[in-house]
């Protein structure tokens, strides 16, 4: 059904897609969850990434559905604009699967402590306007 789209434009629109339904999602938690100091929104916009992607994960390992470029539309570009935390959960998955324990966890480890690094790297490269 998608074949004759561009794999670009496919992964263009369903970013776009799913980028909104993030804002949409957060939006209206965070507008439920004024008062509270956890993040809701963006806990609930991953949880929810990681089961709709877990959910298409099966259909395609067990039933053999969807084409390369439906693929691309529904997890590189929806759930990848939706949440990136679900593509780090299928991959955490699936070396799990494979029983790849070891770097299942130096990948879990290495994402959360460099990636909190790489923020504070980040943020202190920013000169302060004083």
């Amino acid at each position: 059904m998608f074949e004759a789209i561009h794999p670009i434009i496919l992964v263009a629109l369903g970013g776009a897609i799913g980028s909104v339904c993030r804002f949409k999602l957060s939006g209206f938690v965070l507008h439920h969850t004024l008062d509270w100091r956890f993040p809701l929104g963006t806990f609930l916009v991953n949880v929810i990434g990681c089961l709709v992607i877990g959910v298409l994960a099966g259909l395609i390992l067990k039933f053999e559905m969807f084409s390369t470029h439906s693929r691309l539309l529904l997890i590189t570009g929806i759930m990848g604009g939706f949440t990136t935390f679900s593509a780090f959960g299928l991959e955490t998955f699936y070396l799990l699967r494979e029983k790849e324990f070891l770097v299942a966890g130096t990948y879990v480890l290495g994402s959360v402590i460099v990636g909190l690094a790489a923020v504070l790297i980040g943020f202190l490269l920013v000169p302060s306007s004083d």
